[in-house]
């Protein structure tokens, strides 16, 4: 503060506030007494002026606070999460309720027993089903504002897609924005449950993913050709669980022994083949009922076949930006009806 009529302000007073016309940064704000009681509700120490800069400077201060508060709600983990380290908490964890909910494979008997056994896909190897009894459990499982393992996961794909480094609400327009339907992506979720937001944790934080999940939500806010990333993500994972419900993967599972690393990938070779359709045939939302029955059946029918487009894809190295434009369509899928994704299993759906 000021001395007397001649004299001068000390050193650290002269540091805290910068010349007029100057910017001051938010972190030399935040530590000043001056702000910090601004941002409490005080009164500033007489003599001191609420400069416009300052006020707006309190303005950003206090939106920090709420966006790292969660606005009052469920405090948001700032340390990101490992798809790693997330899949060995669901590994650990009980999940007898979601267990419980997971449905068994319908038994078959007489001759429709025979004519699978004969011509039908091969069963998954028992070693195995215990990883595939997770997967399902893991669907079954809802999002929890209480489990702090299920918020770092929310947080983390929130971070990686929008490149932020703080954290976000629980609640609000920032997931629309994401595509999600509405303010809570846990509405979003009904029958596919954490492993849909499982398998968009695996895309966005493995390394060799993570560019092209990127540059699929960088084409969601396309102009003209936008699409609700969130919702598409979720219908890919829906039917990918669908392919291993209805035992289309167990080749592969058995090939590869393993459950989970073979629906990530297939979820990711997918998420591949329709950025490409999208990006190079100029598709809109109008487009994504037929586009996601083409997938769906693509992945049923040929699962290797995608997984091969994604090593290809992997082994080049390119960004998605890149990628080479998608093959012609098979005769098969030219006959499909624009039906689509109204046919899909569940919700949620594009309209």
């Amino acid at each position: 503060m000021s001395g007397g009529a001649g004299g001068s302000e000390q050193p650290e007073e002269r540091q805290r506030f910068p010349p007029p016309g100057k910017s001051l940064p938010l972190s030399t704000l935040g530590q000043n007494g001056l702000l910090r009681a601004l941002v409490q509700g005080a009164e500033p120490p007489a003599g001191d002026e609420i400069s416009e800069e300052l006020q707006r400077a309190r303005e950003e201060w206090e939106a920090v606070e709420e966006i790292q508060s969660g606005l009052g709600g469920t405090p948001v983990a700032a340390a990101p999460i490992s798809f790693r380290e997330a899949l060995q908490f669901f590994q650990a964890a009980e999940l007898g309720e979601c267990r419980r909910k997971v449905r068994a494979p319908r038994r078959r008997r007489g001759l429709a027993a025979l004519l699978r056994f004969l011509f039908g896909p091969p069963r998954l190897q028992p070693q195995l089903r215990g990883e595939q009894e997770l997967a399902l459990a893991m669907a079954q499982c809802a999002l929890d504002d209480n489990e702090s393992v299920h918020m770092r996961i929310l947080q983390t794909i929130y971070k990686k897609l929008t490149r932020s480094r703080l954290g976000c609400p629980r609640y609000g327009a920032h997931w629309e924005e994401l595509g999600f339907q509405g303010t809570d992506p846990g509405t979003d979720l009904r029958g596919t449950g954490m492993l849909a937001l499982m398998q968009m944790l695996f895309f966005v934080m493995d390394p060799q993913m993570l560019p092209l999940a990127l540059d699929i939500f960088k084409l969601s806010q396309h102009e003209t050709q936008e699409f609700p990333f969130g919702i598409m993500s979720v219908n890919i994972t829906r039917i990918v669980l669908q392919a291993l419900r209805e035992e289309r993967l167990s080749r592969e599972c058995n090939r590869r022994q393993q459950v989970i690393a073979v629906l990530n990938d297939l979820y990711a070779a997918a998420f591949l083949r329709l950025y490409r359709v999208w990006k190079w045939e100029h598709k809109t939302i109008a487009d994504s009922c037929f586009l996601l029955k083409e997938l769906e059946l693509s992945i049923k029918r040929k699962p290797k076949q995608l997984l091969k487009s994604l090593e290809a894809f992997v082994s080049r190295g390119p960004t998605a930006e890149g990628a080479d434009p998608p093959s012609p369509p098979s005769p098969s899928s030219r006959e499909l009806s624009f039906t689509g994704l109204c046919d899909l299993e569940g919700e949620p759906r594009l309209v």
